[in-house]
């Protein structure tokens, strides 16, 4: 325990620790766990207190061209409904969270090629007129350069890409042979050049993850510096090949959130949907141990079902205003408060 806690203080205190002391920390349990999540949480408190920003999540389209194992709507998964939501649907699932409080939308969808350019540049810009307070975010994958400078020109603030993994070899276990980490990293790095704030992350327990390749996601997010930063527990869906595997564990993915931020302190980490599915309170745990950021569904529920990423997602028949009000009372419960700002990462400005 006392050589835990020295690894705990180090990591804190400099942000910085060897592969094999963060490999004792991946490991942890029982009181060095506490010590881990105490130590994250205090020093989120010290930087953003006791906030936690919501971001109000529109999954509009369940249509995608990729076929990454993992994924429940992937191109080969013929038993899905698909759906898209139109330009007007969009516009009302941000008049509605508007007025509940949200100031940051966050458009997720598959990589549809549907949404030429110019329709999404139109979306965009129908959104950031609407609401000129407001951030938008994207979650739409890989995309050409040019389509990152469009949308960022159109009025969009945020992008969301987790790079998933960083061990090459373990990426090409999880994608077909059309996807490339090296090309996932490359818009990453364009994102944050055009002027994005970038987000990044990875799944924890995916199939035939190591310990080292969770040493490399580590490696590769200090190299990166992202200011937002999603990890979540891999989640099993019966219709791709890897329905036979397990989920991830929910223990090890909360000792990475509170490492992340006692070497991230100023990063923004969300409690995410698969931490609430895997476990009832995760979301609070997750909150805990360092997150500060949730991210409550605004789609129309005739549609959540439907963009099903893994198994038993939750909030799935909940209204917008009764997803907003739950997760006001479980942040609370936590000991914490929801706030309704854009809730942008802080910056350091002296070390």
């Amino acid at each position: 325990m006392t050589d835990h806690i020295e690894l705990i203080n180090t990591l804190k205190e400099t942000r910085s620790l060897s592969d094999e002391g963060l490999k004792a920390l991946m490991r942890g349990g029982g009181e060095c766990d506490a010590a881990l999540f105490s130590a994250a949480d205090t020093v989120r408190r010290a930087i953003y207190g006791d906030k936690v920003y919501i971001r109000g999540l529109i999954e509009f389209t369940n249509y995608c061209k990729n076929n990454c194992y993992y994924c429940g709507i992937r191109r080969a998964n013929q038993s899905l409904q698909r759906y898209r939501l139109s330009a007007d649907e969009i516009l009302e699932c941000c008049a509605e969270g508007y007025s509940l409080g949200f100031r940051t939308f966050v458009l997720q969808g598959g990589e549809d090629p549907y949404y030429t350019d110019k329709v999404f540049c139109g979306i965009i810009e129908r959104i950031r007129a609407a609401f000129p307070d407001c951030a938008i975010t994207l979650s739409v994958g890989e995309k050409p350069k040019e389509s990152y400078q469009a949308y960022f020109d159109a009025g969009a603030n945020r992008y969301l890409l987790r790079h998933e993994t960083a061990t090459d070899a373990h990426y090409r276990r999880l994608h077909p042979e059309s996807m490339s980490l090296e090309n996932r990293k490359r818009c990453l790095y364009w994102l944050k050049e055009i002027g994005f704030e970038v987000g990044s992350g990875f799944m924890v327990g995916s199939p035939y993850q190591t310990p080292d390749d969770l040493l490399r996601d580590l490696r590769f997010l200090g190299e990166l510096r992202p200011d937002m930063i999603g990890i979540g527990p891999f989640l099993t869906h019966p219709e791709t090949p890897f329905a036979g595997f397990e989920n991830g564990s929910f223990e090890l993915t909360l000792r990475l959130i509170s490492i992340l931020r006692l070497m991230f302190p100023y990063a923004l980490i969300p409690a995410t949907t698969a931490l609430g599915t895997i476990r009832p309170d995760g979301r609070e745990m997750g909150l805990r141990a360092g997150a500060n950021v949730v991210m409550p569904n605004l789609s129309p529920v005739r549609t959540r079902k439907l963009y099903e990423l893994y198994e038993n997602k939750i909030c799935t028949g909940e209204e917008s205003a009764q997803c907003r009000g739950c997760l006001e009372r479980r942040v609370e419960s936590a000991g914490y408060r929801i706030v309704t700002d854009i809730g942008s990462a802080k910056r350091e400005t002296k070390r």
